[in-house]
């Protein structure tokens, strides 16, 4: 069944992750270096008028977090469904790909502009909010793979998808994870940006 036939116990789906998050990565930077004239020069992005608004802008907690947690949520939610797909695999190995492409393309934007500084500001950017997000993310993947193969490919001995013990079992999983996420949503709405408005007085 090719792609869709594919197994990943937990060491290959790992390195099948980070070889497709690399991937992505990879083609991130080379799209901001191909094209940086009209990407970064024409568009402003990440320009220093940019980070001067966010210097100086007013935060509303409480808005930002419930945007980031809609946000969230709604990406979690979707790739659980479509986890349980014919292509759940496929969109599993899309997903990283996206992330390590936004990555790219993140980190080789700020570097180009700012150098060195570039880099810690990205850090800051996403800290500590990712300290959540990055190791949940990974145990979702986790999570789909089993879900998919439990469905499309149960041959013998194992949990079932229409087994009570492998329902709980992933819906206390879930729900774990979804407790990850929300902490994640709560640094980012409520930590992220006084840290973030604070480092840019120093950039």
């Amino acid at each position: 069944m090719g792609l869709v036939a594919m197994k990943w116990n937990l060491n290959s789906g790992r390195r099948n992750i980070l070889a497709i998050f690399c991937a992505g990565l990879a083609v991130g930077i080379l799209v901001i270096n191909m094209g940086k004239s009209i990407l970064l020069e024409d568009t402003g992005l990440f320009d220093e008028d940019t980070l001067y608004c966010v210097k100086y802008m007013t935060v509303d907690s409480s808005a930002l977090f419930c945007y980031v947690l809609r946000k969230r949520m709604g990406r979690l939610l979707i790739l659980a469904v479509l986890s349980t797909t014919y292509l759940g695999l496929v969109v599993c190995g899309g997903c990283v790909f996206w992330y390590g492409m936004s990555a790219g393309t993140f980190l080789a934007s700020l570097m180009i502009r700012y150098g060195v500084k570039g880099i810690m500001l990205a850090v800051v950017s996403v800290f500590p909010q990712y300290l959540f997000y990055v190791p949940a993310m990974f145990v979702m993947l986790a999570w789909c793979e089993t879900v998919f193969r439990a469905i499309y490919h149960r041959n013998g001995g194992g949990y079932g998808a229409a087994d009570k013990g492998f329902l709980v079992q992933k819906a206390g999983q879930f729900v774990a994870i979804v407790s990850v996420i929300l902490a994640g949503c709560l640094a980012e709405g409520y930590i992220n940006p006084y840290l973030l408005k604070g480092f840019l007085k120093i950039f």
